[in-house]
């Protein structure tokens, strides 16, 4: 199999204002990095010092402390429909909390991200939509173990696609806002870690899905998270759940609650069968943490009607991976490439 998780995506780009002017910010091979920053590297080990700091700044040290948070898998997107959209009222509140010196923030997803209006949370747009409060972390069990984020409230219209740039409330108001977050529950270091979560999510789905796949790498075998993933088993299995799910819905239109997936810990890439239970039909899946990064996460879970369960070799656009035509049979390999985000098999 491919060693780099990452091979299968393309890279990824957004602007973020950041003192007098918009800098560039590009994931590509498995890192963010800053291209309006020459010396970025003596920049964080400035900010790790005490020095000043910046929203570019915050942005790439909290994406490093969130590419092995299982947070991001809870609350992150669960298919190509799924959008994780945040509202502006949390966008600047999460703003303000993180960056006490009052720097401008304004992230613009590529494509843009959505935000709402006013509310207490972040908004999932997709076939099982639903708005959750950025502040807890709890959830409930939902079809076949798939985590459903408890509901907010309050939730404006919506103000469409276009880039939105909300001010940097002042020192009273972030203030107030430390204290709501304070009595919703946590320390000052889960707070902190929410408004990471939340300027992360703003960047838009290519960065939700490109996150993703880094915690779901970090918990695989080749991770560096590998020797504690029994301690979350649970955790992970609802993962793999909750993404399987509606790839089996458009590959077999079998209903999610008719999808049970565990976690795959042994050599191949695990097994699916098509089983009766109760005279009804049940998908019965293993497959490795892995899956997660190396297939869903890049957008080619199905593909012209073939569930892909491995990498072979991936240089995007194009990739060569094992996909079965139908429950319990052999995979096969197929050679896919992606156009304009569509991915088609070009060769068998």
């Amino acid at each position: 199999m491919n060693a780099a998780w990452w091979n299968a995506f393309g890279p990824a780009d957004t602007s973020l204002r950041c003192g007098d002017g918009e800098h560039r910010l590009q994931w590509a091979d498995g890192t963010l990095q800053l291209l309006d920053h020459p010396d970025a590297e003596g920049e964080l080990v400035l900010a790790a010092l005490g020095g000043d700091t910046n929203p570019c700044l915050d942005l790439v040290t909290a994406w490093g402390k969130h590419s092995d948070d299982l947070t991001v898998l809870m609350v992150g997107p669960r298919s190509a429909g799924d959008a994780v959209t945040i509202p502006a009222a949390i966008l600047a509140e999460a703003a303000s909390m993180s960056d006490p010196g009052g720097q401008a923030y304004r992230g613009l997803g590529h494509p843009p991200a959505q935000f709402g209006g006013s509310g207490g949370g972040f908004i999932r747009r997709g076939p099982v939509a639903s708005t959750v409060t950025y502040a807890s972390r709890s959830v409930s069990a939902g079809p076949a173990g798939r985590p459903w984020l408890r509901p907010g409230r309050g939730i404006g219209r919506w103000l469409g696609s276009r880039p939105f740039a909300p001010p940097i409330p002042g020192p009273v108001v972030r203030r107030a806002a430390m204290r709501r977050a304070r009595m919703l529950g946590g320390s000052d270091g889960d707070i902190g870690a929410r408004a990471e979560l939340i300027r992360l999510l703003a960047l838009g789905p290519p960065f939700q899905f490109r996150l993703s796949a880094a915690v779901a790498h970090a918990w695989s075998a080749e991770g560096e998270q590998a020797g504690r993933a029994d301690r979350v088993r649970p955790a992970l299995t609802a993962a793999l759940t909750g993404r399987l799910a509606p790839a089996a819905a458009h590959w077999l239109a079998v209903a999610p609650e008719d999808v049970d997936v565990s976690v795959h810990d042994g050599t191949g890439w695990g097994q699916l069968v098509l089983a009766k239970i109760r005279g009804k039909g049940q998908l019965q899946a293993q497959l490795p943490v892995g899956w997660l990064a190396s297939v869903w996460a890049p957008g080619f879970a199905v593909v012209d009607g073939h569930l892909v369960v491995s990498v072979l070799h991936a240089a995007w656009p194009a990739a060569r991976v094992l996909a079965i035509r139908s429950p319990g049979k052999e995979p096969s390999e197929l050679s896919i490439r992606s156009d304009k985000g569509h991915w088609s098999v070009t060769s068998q």
